[in-house]
């Protein structure tokens, strides 16, 4: 099997939200799940002072669907929504 480029978007359910205990939370469930041992971090403004989280990583086609991480990045305090915003196939 091939490797796949996942990108989940991670919106807080305030711009008061601690982004750093989210993303730092976030990661250690991306690394448990597709046991990658980078995750590229973005915190984009989306709009009034609300930021979202993008989380980009490295996983096996083997795993399937990212939807069960999404699942689970959703249980974070504070977070409102996770959701995958890109899967590639990584060639090379």
């Amino acid at each position: 099997m091939a490797n796949a480029i996942v990108t989940i978007k991670i919106m807080p359910t305030s711009p008061e939200e601690d982004l750093t205990k989210i993303q730092t939370i976030a990661e250690e469930k991306i690394i448990s799940f597709s046991a990658s041992k980078e995750v590229k971090v973005e915190v984009i403004p989306v709009a009034f002072g609300l930021k979202s989280v993008n989380l980009t990583f490295v996983m096996d086609e083997s795993l399937g669907s990212p939807d069960a991480l999404e699942a689970e990045l959703q249980k974070i305090p504070g977070v409102n929504s996770a959701e995958t915003v890109d899967v590639r196939r990584a060639v090379g």
